[in-house]
């Protein structure tokens, strides 16, 4: 009996776009639920329901499972204040936006919707320390994946992830979405066209990190709602507090890397994109300045530099001292891009319907709608799986450098540092806690 894999390949021609609009529809243009990709979203918070909107949205996809282990919270709002996030609200969201939903299975264990034989493809939406081994199981069940950046909590993760992608030909999209807007794209064809000459160098500006608790610091026991347990997972089972938790867990280094990884995902992406380094990187990296919060509830930097150099030459300084977005530097002129903002040394650049020249990137207008349609056709996404981990590399690099206090000497092809085996057995550490090993 053919796999649900095979059968989907089978019917591509019948699921191009043109096909979709005509085919029958239940109310609202939706298409009939057999001809709709089945889709189970894990992780149910903020950013989960961003990525739901983006799904209901889309006639040709169907929630099928979600999950989350916190049945209701209010993210960093008081008990009962604002928008609900969690399973039980999510779930009543989904049915309500979309009526043609049938059957719609909720769980607190990412293991049944990973496992799923109905499931075509899932979102991760996870904090960080989960990323890894969700996609990591999702793929080893056959399932395409769409995975909130910066993708990986660890270095080695994040090679496990775009090897896993690449050895069964999985369909990957990380959620660093900026590549699907027109003002980033612009951009990197500005500078990949030589409208500034020779690119001599780049400023990457990220938010500074969290210098006091965003939250309540008080240690307490978790609410009823969560399973705190299976929430912690392979991460250290830290003392539970509101100050570490919804939103602001990426504090500490034990389930995210701060507001540097969480943003490097983003515009350093951009200026690899523009200096055509997706599958590369710097040779030279080093941590500069860094300063950390005077609090034990976050172990992540305040503000820092990563100054790295490429074999082109070039220059990048990645810092929360800088203006948030990428700003290029080279001998005939500058341009710089943030969202909802392209400025230039020269306004014509800077214009809407600039044509930049003929050299022209991968054009995604709508992030979720590339996942979908890669899902259908096979062709790779504007963000995989090794795109995003050469992205976010110099933020894992620069980890090592302030930790040791040097700076770093790397092998962008063979992902190795040179001469430096305790930066690169630093680098590779990868501990989970019992039994995620």
């Amino acid at each position: 009996m053919p796999t649900r894999r095979q059968v989907l390949k089978s019917v591509l021609a019948a699921w191009a776009a043109p096909a979709i609009l005509s085919a029958t529809s239940l109310g609202q243009g939706r298409t009939a639920p057999s001809d709709r990709l089945s889709i189970g979203v894990i992780g149910l918070g903020s950013r989960g329901l961003n990525l739901i909107d983006d799904l209901l949205r889309a006639s040709d996809a169907q929630i099928t499972m979600l999950c989350d282990v916190d049945t209701i919270h209010y993210r960093d709002q008081p008990w009962g204040k604002g928008k609900a996030f969690g399973l039980e609200p999510t779930s009543e969201y989904v049915q309500k936006k979309d009526p043609t939903t049938r059957g719609l299975r909720t769980t607190k264990d990412f293991r049944e919707v990973t496992a799923a034989s109905d499931i075509d493809a899932v979102v991760v939406a996870t904090p960080d320390h989960w990323h890894a081994l969700i996609t990591l199981d999702a793929i080893a069940n056959g399932k395409d994946v769409y995975c909130e950046k910066p993708v990986t909590h660890t270095f080695a993760e994040g090679q496990s992830v775009y090897r896993a992608a690449h050895k069964h030909d999985v369909i990957f999209q990380t959620g660093s979405q900026q590549r699907s807007s027109p003002e980033f794209r612009q951009a990197v064809e500005i500078v990949r066209n030589g409208h500034l000459g020779n690119l001599r160098e780049i400023e990457v500006g990220l938010s500074p990190g969290y210098e006091k608790p965003q939250g309540d610091p008080t240690v307490r026991q978790p609410p009823e709602s969560l399973d705190y347990e299976m929430w912690c997972g392979p991460a250290p089972k830290l003392p539970y507090m509101r100050a570490r938790h919804h939103r602001w867990w990426r504090g500490h280094r034990a389930f995210g890397g701060g507001v540097l990884m969480d943003w490097i995902g983003h515009h350093n992406d951009i200026a690899h994109w523009a200096m055509d380094g997706d599958n590369s990187g710097p040779t030279r990296v080093e941590a500069v300045g860094w300063t950390f919060p005077e609090t034990d509830v976050y172990d992540t930097p305040v503000q820092y530099e990563i100054r790295c150099e490429y074999a082109s030459g070039v220059k990048t300084s990645i810092s929360s001292q800088h203006k948030n977005g990428a700003l290029f530097r080279g001998d005939d002129g500058w341009v710089y891009v943030t969202r909802g903002k392209l400025l230039a040394s020269n306004q014509a650049w800077a214009a809407k319907d600039f044509d930049a020249g003929p050299k022209k990137v991968y054009l995604s207008d709508n992030h979720m709608r590339n996942f979908l349609d890669g899902i259908k056709s096979r062709k790779a996404c504007i963000s995989p799986a090794e795109t995003t981990h050469r992205s976010i590399t110099p933020g894992h690099l620069g980890y090592v450098s302030h930790t040791l206090g040097r700076p770093l000497k790397w092998d962008p092809m063979a992902e190795t540092m040179v001469g430096d085996e305790a930066a690169m057995q630093l680098l590779l550490k990868n501990e989970y806690r019992s039994p995620w090993g």
